[in-house]
């Protein structure tokens, strides 16, 4: 509930109150208001999203070409370590909301994040113009030197700054962006719904320019020169950021909110023995809802079992006055309960989340790989960079989102009788069944690929031995298009989704769960990739070092198969869901 009291003209003039104005709130006591800026705000957290990913993403797509081009690694072992790290950067976000939540808050973490991206970014620069941080170059057909420890030491310091820098940038930027708008006005609703998507139109918009005009710039002109211009966009992105520092909404942390989660559990333990009680209304305790940014819960009838620790079960369980418990390990609130349980329903929907980023993540690999064995010639002179193929996936996000958002919305708004026109667990479906065929696609046509290679005259040989077949390398655009357009529906949906879903003071860990997602998808990618390639290692090895020699089509496949397994499983899920406030007893 919102300080002020609550009528609607109080509502609608709390964006018009002085940043230290005092709103009386329900508690009695005395905090400043909130002054939201909404749009205003936006060109400066947009801007900064938008300069890093410019900075970060683009050459994190590179990654894989970087490694084994310029550090010499083998295909096998630069895409195990990219999963690692990409998994890794994607897993750290949690640290960063739960020190978010719990006590930086999310400007602070966000200026912290920065810093740490625009420091790695720089290392990583240095990794490439200075002679001494990498390995002397090799040609085609040349024994090349591996990297030194020491040279790797700088590559993973790099990497670690990177990390910290996903880290606070990841589950703080979307929440962050959000708390610039009131949510208790109809305006501010609307600013919050339409701002998910805008914020990842532009989003994908630099990740399209990133991954077009950047990596064309490491990979034909200078990795120095490709690397110093992401490094450079990230320091605007930093300056960028602090300038708008007046005109933010700073959510104060309210301390660990996981604290809150383990009591519930504890005291449900503790009174494990103890009867359901009958009036759930009567006989739990339920003092009044004091907090001004967390909505109240009501109670559901959902994992009954954690009821019991709002079980009062003697009078020494309560302080004089009712309001508090004696010792919160022992006695839960309603609320707190409640929160637990919201936690506790989103965890099978999520976990469909893991399955669905094996087939996302194959855009950063071995769809590089394919491209940098097929015909990648636009015209005589002009060759597309492999790592610039996820440009498609982008541009496909990038051209769906205002369609969807301008155009269809309001017309399923009058058949569906949504706001959002397609429910969230809709989308998220949509999203993880177009995966599934675009990994189908994926299959057919690195089938084709493969056989024009042993079937008709090569192009030329790659720098690490496999022979280039004349298939077009524009083959493989339908598939990522695909694969882009399940983006567009999942992953901004599954965000909404913990936003929506989670409760207000734990925002930044709703930011990092679908990022959390994509750590485990990249885990899981590269457990697969290490068994597939054990397993079949010995015979007729699926993913060889030239992929001519491997069936990369059949671990398609097999992506595709478990594919269809998630899509049982995810209707599953969200047919059993119970969204945050329906349905209350």
């Amino acid at each position: 509930m919102r300080g002020g009291g609550g009528g609607g003209g109080e509502e609608e003039a709390g964006q018009k109150l002085k940043s230290m104005d005092v709103d009386k709130l329900e508690n009695g006591g005395d905090k400043p208001a909130l002054k939201y800026h909404g749009w205003r705000a936006m060109p400066f957290i947009i801007g900064n999203e938008t300069f890093e990913k410019l900075g970060t993403l683009g050459t994190s797509a590179n990654l894989l070409v970087y490694l084994t081009q310029v550090f010499h690694m083998r295909s096998v072992d630069a895409a195990t370590l990219l999963n690692g790290l990409n998994g890794t950067t994607s897993l750290a976000p949690i640290i960063g909301a739960f020190l978010s939540d719990a006590y930086l808050g999310r400007y602070l973490a966000l200026a912290i994040a920065s810093v740490a991206s625009l420091i790695g970014m720089f290392l990583l620069t240095m990794t490439a113009a200075a002679d001494g941080l990498h390995p002397a170059e090799c040609g085609v057909g040349e024994t090349c030197s591996k990297a030194t420890s020491g040279q790797f030491a700088v590559l993973f310091m790099s990497f670690a700054f990177l990390v910290l820098g996903s880290a606070g940038i990841r589950p703080c930027s979307m929440p962050f962006g959000a708390d610039q708008f009131d949510p208790h006005t109809e305006s501010g609703k609307r600013g919050i719904n339409s701002f998910f998507n805008w914020y990842y139109f532009t989003f994908t918009s630099a990740m399209l320019v990133s991954a077009t005009v950047i990596i064309y710039v490491q990979s034909n002109v200078s990795w120095p020169i490709g690397l110093g211009i992401p490094t450079a966009l990230m320091l605007l992105a930093c300056v960028l950021f602090f300038m708008g520092t007046r005109l933010y909404v700073r959510v104060t942390p309210e301390g660990s909110p996981f604290t809150s989660i383990v009591q519930v559990f504890a005291a449900a333990a503790r009174k494990r023995s103890l009867k359901q009680p009958k009036d759930p209304k009567q006989d739990l305790f339920d003092p009044p809802h004091t907090s001004a940014i967390v909505t109240k819960l009501a109670h559901t009838d959902q994992f009954r079992c954690l009821d019991k620790a709002a079980i009062v079960s003697g009078p020494d369980d309560v302080r004089a006055g009712g309001a508090a418990p004696s010792n919160p390990w022992r006695l839960c609130s309603v609320q707190q309960v409640e929160e637990v349980k919201c936690l506790i329903r989103i965890v099978p929907v999520w976990s469909t989340g893991i399955i669905y980023y094996v087939a996302v993540v194959q855009q950063s690999t071995y769809v590089v790989l394919s491209a940098l064995q097929s015909d990648r010639h636009l015209g005589r002179s002009f060759q597309i960079p492999a790592a610039s193929f996820t440009v498609f996936a982008m541009l496909a996000q990038t051209l769906w989102i205002p369609i969807y958002d301008r155009l269809l919305v309001p017309r399923l708004r009058r058949v569906t009788g949504k706001d959002e026109g397609l429910t969230l667990l809709q989308r998220q479906g949509i999203g993880i069944a177009l995966s599934t065929v675009a990994m189908v696609m994926s299959a057919v046509v690195e089938d084709r690929r493969r056989h024009i290679a042993l079937t008709q005259p090569t192009l030329g040989t790659t720098i690490t031995g496999g022979a280039i077949s004349a298939m077009s390398s524009l083959w493989m655009v339908p598939q990522l298009m695909v694969l882009g357009l399940s983006e567009a529906f999942n992953l901004i949906s599954q965000i909404e989704f913990y936003y929506k879903e989670i409760p207000e003071h734990m925002r930044s860990v709703a930011g990092a769960l679908a990022f959390c997602n994509l750590a485990l998808g990249n885990y899981l990618s590269g457990f697969l990739v290490t068994i597939v390639h054990r397993t079949t290692g010995a015979g007729s090895n699926w993913l060889a070092q030239d992929l001519n020699k491997g069936r990369l089509d059949l671990f398609y496949w097999m992506i595709a198969g478990i594919g269809i397994f998630n899509i049982i499983y995810f209707m599953i899920c969200a047919k059993w869901y119970r969204f945050k406030g329906a349905a209350a007893n």
